[in-house]
């Protein structure tokens, strides 16, 4: 009988019983004069001995503001010092952060205000387009729990800190001695395709550990530098770049605002960065810089990448031009910490391509049949579930979708399509939802991307279902081409499937595009993709 698709992490390391702030407290004291944030646009650097004591200010005017333990503080800003600074604040006097998307616009902000009750907000003056303050302006009269909003390179920052004084140390002490590690310590609100997003509600102990064992499986010391071009509003950010960083005495650096592909290499060859994030659409950016070779990447030994599937071709050019030979691959989701699978430090380029990695220490997962919710046989598709101390406390306020979420067993169904393999490796084969069915067929998406990587007119692709009359659905190849004056034809996409594809996977129809739509964290919307191109 072939072994069933269920795997539970071991591991010689212990879970942290930490709240954040005491972790923290405990980098201070060991590696006081070791450099802990970078911020490469404005210059500024703080040692951890600087860093904590700016925590701590920041934990004093937090006080002094009347912030109590269990209160929503509302982070709604771009990469920068003064977010990270908000994050380990906020874990020191038990307030719960509440990380907002920088892309939304006045209704969304609007609605997780309210949803989430968020009393004092901290938010960027501008980017790009967004006038944030104009923004709450509007929306300030129908949030009626909003009391206080400070703006981050404003008078308003510098007043906030000066409320707090020294003399509330023992006060500060007195209401860390109040928190749990499974305290509600964060809310991240999740993009959900339809409605709004739901916020997932995460506790020093869900976050902390996750952190802490993304980075013990890329063996993360006090010697590595951390460039964090991903969104701190993201788990991506702060728990597995900054929780990662500080619960090993590591450096986060800061390499712009938001994601800028030459800010990003300028920061590791400036900073001499050991470990590199992104999204592959990320690396692909960075790879296709003309000035790529110009770098000096030399310092880079690990990093990671998620967000969606890596391709091959880019994994190889990750490996051997940016000497990142350690990289991880991670898979998650926001409602568990996010990481629940990661590859390891020594795995070969073909389970660093085609796995999401094993399950890491603590952790379980299994793979069920969608509709029954039994185990499947290994090497068989199914739903992934995965199960321990990094499933989220719930969504806010929010039961019943909670219930539809976590199952009785505390099982998080991630509506993922997944295989696990004999060696417990796990590989991603689509989302439930964007699975095609043709004429009875199913056909997962990536399986076609991967293949459709290889042509030297492709520089990026993404598969996706459309309406048929006869079959039901039919498949799309939306591609960037390499070169867009010499733009791929669909004859010769489909001279390049023949015989290489089952026929009902070749894709019949082909749109040839500039971009991809995307989710501020780097994901395709491929949603988008199917409702343009849905006629």
């Amino acid at each position: 009988m072939s072994e069933l698709s269920y795997a539970h992490g071991t591991g010689g390391t212990a879970l942290l019983g930490d709240t954040i702030g005491a972790n923290l407290e405990r980098a201070v004291a060991a590696w006081p004069e070791r450099e802990a944030l970078v911020d490469v646009p404005s210059g500024r650097r703080w040692t951890y001995a600087q860093f904590g004591a700016a925590v701590d200010e920041l934990a004093y005017a937090l006080l002094a503001s009347g912030v109590a333990k269990g209160d929503r503080v509302g982070v709604w800003a771009v990469n920068c010092p003064e977010w990270v600074l908000v994050q380990y604040a906020t874990a020191r006097v038990g307030a719960v952060m509440v990380n907002i998307n920088p892309a939304y616009r006045t209704h969304e902000v609007e609605y997780v205000l309210n949803q989430a009750g968020i009393s004092l907000l901290f938010a960027s003056l501008s980017h790009k387009t967004s006038d944030y303050r104009t923004m709450v302006e509007e929306v300030r009269h129908r949030c009626p729990e909003l009391k206080e909003t400070v703006y981050i390179g404003d008078p308003g920052w510098d007043a906030l800190i000066r409320r707090g004084t020294p003399d509330l140390r023992g006060e500060l002490q007195a209401r860390e001695a109040e928190l749990s590690c499974d305290d509600p310590i964060n809310i991240q609100y999740t993009s959900g395709t339809t409605g709004f997003p739901k916020g997932a509600t995460l506790s020093h102990h869900n976050i902390l550990n996750n952190g802490y064992f993304v980075g013990e499986s890329i063996a993360y010391s006090e010697q590595d530098r951390v460039c964090i071009p991903v969104p701190f509003y993201h788990c991506f950010g702060m728990v597995m770049g900054n929780l990662a960083a500080t619960s090993h005495g590591a450096c986060m650096v800061i390499p712009a605002p938001s994601f800028d592909p030459a800010a990003t290499l300028r920061a590791v060859q400036q900073e001499r960065c050991t470990s590199l994030y992104g999204v592959p659409t990320m690396f692909i950016a960075e790879l296709n810089l003309p000035d790529f070779a110009e770098y000096d990447l030399s310092t880079l030994r690990t990093g990671i990448m998620a967000g969606s599937p890596c391709p091959v071709e880019v994994m190889k050019r990750v490996v051997a031009e940016m000497h990142m030979e350690e990289v991880s691959i991670c898979y998650g989701m926001t409602e568990t910490s996010p990481v629940s699978l990661q590859t390891r430090r020594d795995d070969d380029l073909e389970h660093r391509t085609g796995t999401v990695g094993r399950v890491l220490p603590h952790l379980e997962v299994k793979v069920v049949d969608p509709v029954d919710g039994v185990t499947r046989p290994r090497g068989t598709a199914g739903e992934l579930c995965t199960r321990g101390y990094s499933v989220m406390l719930g969504y806010w306020n929010e039961p019943e979708k909670t219930a539809e979420a976590v199952d009785a067993g505390r099982w998080m169904h991630t509506g993922d399509l997944a295989v696990m393999r004999e060696d417990g490796y796990v590989e991603i084969v689509g989302r439930i939802k964007d699975m095609i069915i043709r004429g009875g067929e199913n056909i997962y998406p990536r399986e076609i991307e991967e293949f459709l990587y290889a042509h030297p007119k492709i520089a990026d692709v993404q598969v996706v279902g459309v309406p048929h009359e006869r079959y039901g659905e039919e498949v799309l190849a939306c591609v960037i081409p390499r070169d867009p004056a010499d733009p791929l034809t669909l004859d010769e996409l489909r001279a390049f499937c023949e015989g290489r594809l089952a026929h009902y996977k070749v894709p019949s129809r082909l749109r040839i595009l500039e971009t991809f739509p995307m989710t501020v964290s780097g994901k395709v919307r491929k949603i988008e993709l199917r409702e343009t191109y849905a006629e």
